[in-house]
């Protein structure tokens, strides 16, 4: 339980209690309840969206799917902290960069954003937006978004147990640096026991962004040696897509 509530309190905004001892031994304990994290943030998409969309319409109160998309969104960066959102802009910023190795990691690490990042967020947010708006006029709108924090957050531990960390420091190297495939395979069936309800098209949804993640994280690794805790965040923020990608028809 302690380690499910240290991955609540680093990956969102969520709090049951307040953890005040932080270690790497903590950190790598949660990485198995990753997939319960993106649950926990799955109920309150799925509650919100099932208020705004299937109860409030019963009422006689119709909210257009543009206001909740944007609204969405809204709840997106909240209840996350916009924690992935940063390290998918400094990743973009890295690996778009040009430059080598070395140099790439050194601009992961500075705090400033450049152009890379910039756009790549801009882009990533119209993005979300779009499918958001498109899936909301869809009857499985309530589904995806319940596995999408699920689905991503499971891709999250596939990069930190099957990738090396390309760093000799770093935040994101306590969550790798005692974990083992027996936190895989505790994730997979976390994973799976959610997603198996939900029928054929959420378990296309799970493979096709499982084949994503190995294919992002083995073109990382060719240009980095490895990972980082940016590149986890970026692994989730593109699985999310994918996910919403493989429900939108």
């Amino acid at each position: 339980m302690r380690h499910f509530i240290t991955g609540l309190q680093f990956l969102t905004r969520l709090r049951l209690i307040e953890e005040k001892e932080w270690s790497a031994r903590n950190f790598s304990g949660s990485v198995k309840f990753f997939p319960l994290v993106g649950a926990a943030l799955g109920i309150l998409f799925a509650l919100y969206t099932y208020l705004i969309l299937e109860y409030l319409p019963t009422l006689g109160i119709h909210i257009s799917e543009v206001i909740y998309a944007t609204t969405m969104i809204f709840l997106w960066v909240f209840f996350t902290g916009a924690l992935h959102c940063d390290g998918f802009m400094d990743t973009m910023d890295g690996i778009f960069s040009g430059r080598d190795r070395e140099k790439m990691l050194v601009i992961m690490k500075d705090s400033r954003v450049g152009a890379n990042g910039i756009v790549g967020f801009v882009l990533l947010v119209l993005f979300k937006w779009s499918l958001f708006f498109e899936i909301a006029q869809t009857n499985q709108i309530v589904t995806t978004v319940f596995l999408m924090p699920v689905i991503a957050r499971f891709m999250m531990v596939i990069g930190i147990t099957t990738f090396p960390y390309a760093r000799r420091e770093g935040l994101g190297r306590y969550f790798a640096e005692y974990v083992t495939k027996k936190t895989l395979w505790i994730a997979f069936i976390f994973t799976i026991f959610l997603v198996l309800p939900f029928g054929i098209k959420a378990y296309f949804s799970l493979v096709i962004t499982g084949l994503f993640t190995i294919f992002f994280c083995r073109y990382v690794t060719r240009l980095l040696g490895g990972l980082t805790g940016d590149v986890y965040g970026a692994i989730t923020e593109l699985s999310e897509v994918i996910v919403l990608l493989a429900f939108l028809k």
